[in-house]
C-alpha cells in the first residue's frame, strides 16, 4: 500500500485529501498517474498529462520518472509560482 495525498485545485476537483492505494509491486510515478487517470471523469482530466502536476515522493519533489515503492507517501499538487 502507498499513501497518496492530494492538494490544492487535486483537492476540490476530486473531493478527496487523501487515499490507500494498493500499488502491487511498485512502479513510478508515470505510472501511478496513469492508474489513476483511469478512473476516468475528473480523474482522467486532472492526471492524464494535459494538466502540469507535480509529485512528491516522502516530501521530496521528483521526476515523473521516479520509482514508488510499498509504505511510500506520495503527494501531488500543482505548481506553485511566486512573484
Amino acid at each position: 500500500m502507498i499513501k497518496v495525498l492530494y492538494f490544492a485545485r487535486l483537492r476540490e476537483s476530486l473531493g478527496l485529501s487523501e487515499e490507500s492505494i494498493d500499488f502491487g509491486d511498485g512502479g513510478a510515478v508515470s505510472d501511478l498517474m496513469a492508474e489513476l487517470a483511469h478512473r476516468g471523469g475528473k480523474w482522467q482530466e486532472e492526471f492524464d498529462g494535459c494538466r502540469p502536476l507535480r509529485a512528491a515522493v516522502n516530501q521530496t519533489l521528483v521526476p515523473n520518472s521516479a520509482s514508488i515503492r510499498a509504505g511510500d507517501e506520495v503527494a501531488f499538487f500543482p505548481p506553485v509560482t511566486g512573484g
